[in-house]
């Protein structure tokens, strides 16, 4: 089993370093940590009396590594979950917020579980979360990623500046998708065609 810190080295090797793409909703981000998530904590890295852009592009790999871990795994309490599912969802939790998570509980509400979507792991959705893996422990984890994965096409249906993250210039996947490929087994990844046919609308 991977440790929490691994999960988050991962994660940092799919964001990247600093990034501030108009079209993305979480404004200017380095190693993934947002400005919004600065403000949040309050870190005036730079010390300057605000928390601006600045403060962003001083996020350093290991204090991205530390807030991912206290932030996006602890805070959330994704370590109540299966093991097989905290990877999945420690990631979409970096890039989604608590939609991670009601993700996670529409999906075991399909599967027959009863609890609220409320975007928060509790007991209940702990205990759901343990039930699903046992009553599909081949499954759970796939479904998931495909969950996420039609969450993100489901953004793109409905903002069209988010579209370029879900399919590249050339109309293949973008990086949002095989983002989600990565936590789905390679014969649930969609084709090319499938793909192309998913996005087709968007014109």
């Amino acid at each position: 089993m991977l440790s929490v810190r691994s999960i988050a080295e991962d994660i940092i090797a799919r964001e990247g370093g600093y990034v501030n793409d108009p079209d993305d909703p979480g404004g200017p981000t380095q190693f993934g940590v947002t400005l919004h998530t600065l403000r949040a904590l309050g870190l005036d890295l730079d010390r300057d009396g605000d928390i601006d852009t600045g403060d962003v592009q001083l996020v350093t790999r290991e204090r991205a590594i530390a807030l991912f871990v206290s932030e996006y795994f602890q805070r959330p309490r994704i370590g109540l979950l299966p093991a097989a599912l905290q990877p999945s969802v420690f990631d979409m939790y970096v890039n989604a917020g608590s939609n991670a998570v009601r993700i996670l509980q529409r999906l075991l509400r399909d599967m027959g579980q009863d609890l609220v979507v409320d975007g928060v792991i509790g007991p209940r959705t702990a205990h759901a979360a343990h039930r699903a893996l046992a009553d599909a422990p081949d499954h759970l984890v796939d479904a998931y990623g495909i969950a996420r994965r039609n969450y993100y096409y489901q953004l793109g249906d409905r903002r069209p500046q988010s579209r370029k993250f879900a399919r590249r210039r050339d109309g293949g996947k973008g990086g949002w998708i095989t983002r989600a490929e990565e936590f789905i087994a390679p014969r649930w990844h969609l084709s090319e065609a499938d793909h192309r046919a998913r996005v087709a609308a968007w014109g």
